[in-house]
């Protein structure tokens, strides 16, 4: 019946004159297709049942498109017009709502232009750093207001992952996956989350397992009137969408990783991490992103089974391969270091210290800690909003610079490189950094940025919407007043960034080759 049902929706649905705006184009996935004129979207849900999705009668199609509705509305109220159903009407004709009897329900979408899918834009090289870092705004909101649910998440939910992805890996090596790949990948899988067990628990009771997208990878994300818009989060089982945040997060960092697009996934991770205030859960990232590689491995060779031609099918194998190699890779450990980056305001400090961190440390590059987003994150406001003097008081300035020594030490606890990037004028500023590497027991190394001071003065009267609040009157203060390290590597920082951090790379041992 169901079949007999949807045939006659997909006929319904096929037909140019649908909404009287041409011809209908189709696309289809595993568990919906969606028809597209020129202006509208409307996905059905097709009448199948898998193990973790059932839309196999019309009464669980309809609690989806409504559930779809629910959940996505919160990310693209403009993008997400309504649960619709295809009704039947007295005449037998079919018509998309009104009265009759419902045969089928539909989601309905305002179409965008695919080419600002954020899958295409990285591929064109369209994935700015200000728009990375909107939609890193968007997504940290979208977690701000998200709702808890302890019901999920912790431990046991990473298990179950684990156990799932690690059953269909191992069904796939009969066809051709790599075996001995895949056994090291889940001996380093199920330590990793041995290792982070209480974390993953303790998470989950302070509430940042909470009722997410779920599904977060760059295809999901689009521009809707310029602006980063999410997309299609998972509806079907909230097993996969109720979740930690940092895992939700994790899906896009993989993605931009997988790519070569190592400034990209960084700045996210930065930019996140500076919004919100999630560095506890720094030690599960590797795990998390490992999760996301190993399924994104499974799911792409189960797509061979789908590919006729053999150019197809193997570049789909190869596909997969480097996903599961990815897997393991992102939980084998590296060492961390720190480097703090100082001087005075002007010489170029942060756009330094964002440029080198994509290169350190574990995937997906070093945390850059910056003094005054931290100092902006203390008074409770966005790193571009500008704070009154009493921001910059003696006490002010103490505990930001505390704050800072406190999220160093964060990082580097869990695995990863971290970047100090601080005026660091004063000595005790400097010995109190460098002991902070000495107690986690990893390279240090200073880097000092000069500049003329023609520069210094230009480069911050003509800063905008940015974390820093110095002035002219506050960089001609500090170079009168600070006496530079002797020991921190100097570095002149007036030829530009380019040359700044080239210079800087070699001086530090850091490869900017990709790879």
């Amino acid at each position: 019946m169901a079949e007999d049902t949807q045939a006659a929706a997909i006929s319904f649905l096929s037909n140019a004159d649908l909404l009287g705006e041409g011809p209908i184009e189709t696309t289809e996935t595993h568990g919906s297709i969606v028809f597209l004129t020129p202006t509208r979207a409307f996905k059905l849900k097709k009448a199948v049942r898998y193990s973790y999705l059932d839309y196999s009668t019309l009464a669980k199609r309809r609690a989806a498109c409504e559930k779809e509705m629910a959940i996505n509305v919160r990310f693209a109220p403009q993008l997400y017009m309504g649960a619709i159903p295809i009704m039947r009407r007295a005449t037998g004709n079919l018509a998309l709502g009104g009265d009759g009897t419902p045969i089928d329900w539909v989601v309905a979408m305002r179409r965008f232009d695919s080419a600002g899918q954020f899958d295409r834009l990285a591929a064109a090289g369209g994935l700015t750093q200000a728009l990375l870092r909107r939609l890193s705004d968007r997504i940290a909101a979208a977690h701000a207001q998200a709702s808890p649910d302890p019901a999920f998440g912790g431990a046991d939910a990473f298990r179950r992952i684990y156990d799932a992805s690690l059953n269909d890996l191992r069904d796939d090596v009969a066809e051709g996956m790599p075996g001995e790949t895949v056994e090291t990948w889940a001996a380093l899988a199920l330590k990793a989350i041995q290792d982070n067990a209480a974390l993953l628990d303790r998470r989950r009771a302070d509430g940042r397992v909470r009722s997410v997208h779920g599904d977060l990878h760059l295809a999901n994300i689009c521009l809707i009137d310029g602006e980063p818009t999410l997309f299609d989060g998972i509806e079907f089982n909230p097993a996969l969408s109720t979740i930690d945040l940092l895992y939700d997060l994790a899906f896009l960092l993989m993605d931009l990783w997988s790519r070569g697009l190592r400034r990209e996934a960084n700045l996210v991770f930065n930019r996140y991490f500076d919004l919100r205030d999630e560095g506890d859960g720094l030690p599960a990232l590797s795990l998390f992103l490992s999760l996301r590689a190993a399924i994104r491995a499974q799911v792409t060779f189960a797509a061979t089974r789908n590919a006729h031609a053999s150019a197809g099918l193997e570049a789909k194998r190869a596909e997969a391969f480097s996903y599961l190699e990815l897997a393991v890779t992102l939980l084998r450990p590296i060492r961390p270091r720190l480097i703090a980056v100082g001087g005075v305001s002007g010489t170029g400090k942060s756009t330094f210290a964002q440029d080198l961190a994509p290169w350190l440390g574990a995937a997906p590059g070093a945390r850059a800690l910056r003094s005054d987003v931290l100092r902006k994150r203390a008074f409770g406001v966005p790193p571009e909003t500008r704070l009154p003097p009493e921001g910059y008081a003696p006490d002010a300035h103490r505990r930001t610079y505390r704050l800072l020594l406190t999220e160093v030490s964060q990082a580097l606890r869990a695995g990863h490189t971290a970047i100090a990037d601080a005026v660091f004028g004063r000595p005790e500023e400097r010995d109190a950094i460098e002991t902070t590497a000495r107690d986690a027991g990893v390279q240090f190394d200073g880097v000092w940025l000069s500049a003329p001071r023609s520069a210094l003065e230009s480069r911050v009267e003509q800063r905008s919407g940015d974390a820093s609040d110095a002035t002219i009157a506050v960089v001609r203060a500090q170079v009168n007043q600070i006496v530079p390290p002797t020991r921190w590597i100097k570095v002149d920082a007036g030829q530009g960034p380019s040359a700044t951090l080239v210079s800087a790379a070699s001086a530090l041992g850091v490869d900017l080759s990709p790879g």
